[in-house]
């Protein structure tokens, strides 16, 4: 059996399906399962059980020996949330007891980090375990996953083969429950169907004009691919950048959001929201020397083909994988 937490999630979710496309069926899916919008999200799947997050450790103690890999995609993903509490409880302490639970049980573990940990960027983005502890997130999401990356460095006693995931900016079919936090193309397709136009943040920093803010934009395939690596290859623990080590500008993404839907280009610009400013990364970039080093040397989809896929193939048919 493989246990997918955050099953009803955009990346989990996603995962569960990459999993069906390959053969896989005994899969169990643990989240809360409360929230209508993303009931399409696991609906159609096939699988062994659903698990509510709170009986999981339950369910897990009396099923321990039929599981094989444990992918923990569960988290609170709400990047301007103001419950300090919550983050700790869902996105630390949560994965704490899924780390102590895969040493009892003798379970590999693949968790979901973020490049959010990294902060505004100034230190760079490098995978190295001995930078970990200099990163300064910028939200309360960001320092969640920040201190289970750091706690899980500090473990005496580790899973026999974990890998931690630092996902920079995905995107994708399945996130269309994520309202605000969804990405900026899934936002873009709306207002470019509604209006004819797309509104970019306008930059705040002097060194940055305005739509030049730059991400390493990847595409959930993608991010699904990695996993799937890591579920045959445990042989190199670790924390490891997933991104595509490219940075693109919101112009570019704008740009090919409209080519995408046939559209004439129509791009402006408004204000950073308040609650965004000062916690807003203008620039990411995964350096992923350490991701190919182990052996994943696949390409990456590039941010035209991705968009092109998720508007073409999801986005108009309003469908998810």
């Amino acid at each position: 059996m493989i246990v997918v937490t955050g099953a009803a999630g955009f990346i989990g979710s996603y995962i569960v399906g990459k999993l069906n496309r390959e053969g896989f069926k005994d899969i169990v899916l643990v989240d809360k399962f409360n929230d209508p919008l993303k009931d399409r999200n696991y609906q159609g799947k096939t699988h062994r059980a659903m698990v509510d997050r709170d009986d999981f450790f339950t369910w897990l103690a009396n099923h321990q020996q039929s599981v094989q890999i444990i992918i923990h995609m569960g988290a609170r993903t709400d990047t301007i949330g103001q419950e300090p509490e919550v983050y700790h409880q869902l996105n630390l302490e949560y994965s704490q007891h899924i780390w102590n639970a895969c040493i009892k049980y003798g379970l590999p573990m693949i968790y979901a980090s973020s490049a959010s940990t990294y902060g505004d960027g100034s230190k760079g983005f490098d995978d190295d375990h001995e930078l970990v502890s200099q990163f300064e997130p910028l939200n309360l999401y960001a320092q969640s996953k920040h201190d289970f990356d750091k706690w899980a460095l500090e473990q005496a006693e580790q899973p026999y083969f974990w890998a931690g995931l630092k996902f920079f900016n995905v995107y994708g079919p399945n996130e269309y429950h994520k309202g605000r936090m969804a990405s900026v193309i899934l936002q873009a397709f709306h207002k470019i169907s509604e209006t004819n136009e797309m509104r970019l943040f306008r930059s705040h920093r002097p060194d940055i004009a305005d739509g030049k803010q730059s991400r390493d934009f990847i595409y959930v395939e993608d991010v699904a691919r990695v996993v799937r690596f890591f579920m045959e290859n445990r042989k190199h623990s670790g924390i490891y950048n997933v991104g595509t080590g490219l940075a693109r500008t919101y112009v570019d993404l704008a740009k090919a959001v409209f080519r995408s839907m046939g559209k004439t280009e129509n791009i402006g610009f408004m204000d950073t929201p308040a609650d965004l400013l000062g916690k807003y990364q203008y620039y990411t970039c995964a350096n992923i020397e350490k991701l190919r080093s182990v052996g994943y040397l696949q390409e990456f989809v590039t941010l035209e083909e991705g968009i092109d896929e998720y508007v073409n193939s999801y986005m108009k048919k309003s469908a998810c994988y």
